[in-house]
């Protein structure tokens, strides 16, 4: 008779086996979810040069595009990593456009998976603080730079080492206790 008894008792922790790998998955996802904000995830190249690459300008701008090389002119520069559908792009332009007006160093644009006609729009409507804007349609460029989402900035040295990545978008706040100290530490690097 202790066949009929085990039958139920099986037949139960089968029922309740997808309740308890979905529980498991819940408790999970709200550990790394309170566990990390993605704006303090280490980025594997800190310290190290840009990675090679070489993008083309956005088709029908009148800015060109820019390449690994570009970083080794000596000048400190930004790589904002954007794209018009990005509404946190929108809300960090007009700090971008002031932040464009320190002639110490230089910003370049990644425009990530987007059309040129609505990249040349963005930038048309909002200003262009870019020196140079590279059109990176398929993301891999992007993805070599280790960025998780749009938008990104980073930090790289006027020797070509990236120094400092900061995801998310720049607000008067972050540019004024994060991003302008480390564009400062930059300067003083040689």
């Amino acid at each position: 008779m202790s066949e009929p008894a085990e039958a139920p008792k099986r037949r139960s922790v089968v029922f309740y086996l997808p309740l308890i790998i979905f529980a498991g998955l819940v408790v999970l996802f709200l550990f790394r979810f309170k566990a990390g904000d993605p704006s303090t995830l280490p980025s594997a190249l800190l310290g190290k040069p840009v990675p090679t690459f070489s993008l083309p300008a956005v088709e029908g701008f009148d800015k060109p595009g820019f390449a690994s090389a570009d970083f080794t002119q000596g000048k400190v520069a930004l790589v904002n990593v954007f794209a018009s559908w990005c509404a946190p792009c929108h809300q960090e332009h007009p700090v971008l456009m002031d932040l464009a007006k320190d002639t110490r160093f230089v910003i370049f644009g990644i425009n990530q998976k987007d059309k040129p006609e609505n990249a040349r729009r963005f930038l048309g409507k909002l200003g262009n603080p870019y020196a140079r804007v590279g059109a990176d349609v398929d993301g891999r460029v992007s993805i070599d730079w280790g960025v998780y989402g749009v938008p990104e900035t980073f930090v790289v040295s006027g020797s070509g080492r990236i120094l400092y990545r900061h995801v998310g978008p720049v607000t008067p706040e972050s540019l004024k206790t994060k991003l302008m100290p480390e564009i400062e530490k930059a300067l003083t690097v040689r």
